[in-house]
């Protein structure tokens, strides 16, 4: 009886209801949309590996490091391997067409990322072809590139044409991998950097170092750098993760703005749906009061408001949840390689279900302590 007097009060006054349950959808929604693209500001700090480091110049990351480094990190005690990677920054077609680009050496470079997953074949190709490149499946489906394909980008940092033809298209081991990048041969860059630019021949922007336990991290990063100290360019080795984090803290106070811009957008719908409730329990006094009249308690009549208030609730969350998942995935191709990882996590469909069970409760409270409150005479009164 309870549940059904609960559906009947619900639907009481339908359009009321739906509007009520709209804002809750987007309500929702916006808030798991928010949510999805704080994740996706962290998602490179969470997806490194505690075995790998990053040495890079300890000015900024502008100024490039000797290739001479290369011998002197791997004999260090505890690195097991060492690469090279250079951001590249060239533009495909025309200026919006941004992904990330690296020349990297080669081998060395995937055998560090098991997480990019390369087929075997494609990998020895790219490694017999000096003007070969290894690109991300999200990449390849956004440009409609496939292996053999020719590519060509202008060359802002590194002036000129280049060309490259795609050997390998990898794929992410899970969700959480980016499948965005653009990776070429470092000894193709440097070849053409000595015809073009010689002073800036034989550099790497970093050295990624992979390590045998990362609980020496800090050790091994401290034993690097210790042997180019008062060299022409001393180095800073951290963990890939806090190399990460680097880039995020430069734009912390946009996600904290973020953040507080989806909190405020729950606030408000609870704000609405207390008003809700609010006027649905000062129109049915007189109907509370008539079921006290026939032995319903003061707990059971705002259990109907409870009940009432947590279905709207739930049901919009419940649409508002479904709808984050394709809304998201639209939004993360729109993005392209600004979001590279863009995916709606466990977590966050869990604060969304939290957030729409809170306001259901917190809106109803009032209300329902007003009706549980009601006398029975006064509540009478109001009849006719």
């Amino acid at each position: 009886m309870l549940l059904r007097l609960v559906i009947r009060n619900a639907l009481r006054h339908k359009l009321r209801t739906v509007l009520t349950i709209v804002g809750l959808v987007v309500a929702v929604l916006a808030f798991g949309l928010l949510g999805t693209v704080v994740d996706a500001w962290y998602a490179g700090a969470e997806g490194a590996s505690s075995t790998r480091l990053v040495t890079r110049n300890a000015v900024s990351l502008s100024f490039p490091l000797p290739i001479t480094y290369r011998e002197k990190i791997r004999r260090v005690d505890g690195v097991t391997a060492v690469s090279t990677a250079n951001w590249f920054g060239g533009v495909y077609v025309s200026e919006r067409n941004f992904f990330p680009q690296f020349a990297v050496a080669g081998e060395t470079y995937f055998r560090l990322y098991p997480e990019y997953v390369v087929r075997e074949d494609d990998m020895k190709a790219f490694l017999r072809d000096r003007k070969g490149a290894i690109v991300g499946r999200k990449l390849a489906d956004t440009y409609g590139w496939k292996v053999g394909d020719i590519v060509p980008l202008r060359g802002t940092i590194y002036a000129g044409n280049w060309t490259f033809v795609v050997r390998g298209i990898y794929d992410g081991k899970d969700r959480k991998t980016d499948t965005s990048q653009f990776f070429f041969h470092w000894e193709y860059l440097n070849e053409r950097v000595r015809q073009l630019f010689p002073r800036r021949a034989d550099t790497v922007g970093v050295y990624v170092v992979g390590i045998d336990d990362p609980d020496r991290a800090a050790e091994i990063s401290r034993t690097i750098d210790e042997q180019f100290r008062n060299s022409l360019a001393e180095t800073l080795t951290e963990t890939e993760k806090a190399f990460q984090l680097g880039f995020v803290s430069m734009t912390e106070a946009i996600v904290v703005a973020i953040r507080i811009v989806s909190y405020l957008v729950i606030f408000i719908i609870m704000a609405v749906m207390a008003n809700t409730m609010a006027m649905s329990s000062r129109e049915r006094s007189a109907e509370y009061a008539t079921l006290k009249a026939l032995g319903f308690g003061p707990g059971r009549v705002g259990a109907l408001v409870f009940g009432e208030s947590l279905a709207i609730a739930l049901i919009g969350g419940a649409i508002g949840i479904a709808a984050t998942f394709p809304v998201a995935a639209r939004f993360g191709k729109a993005m392209g390689s600004l979001f590279p990882v863009f995916n709606v996590s466990e977590g966050t469909v869990l604060l969304q279900a939290a957030c729409a069970v809170t306001v259901g409760v917190v809106a109803a409270i009032a209300p329902a302590i007003r009706a549980a409150r009601v006398g029975i005479a006064e509540g009478l009164r109001a009849v006719g």
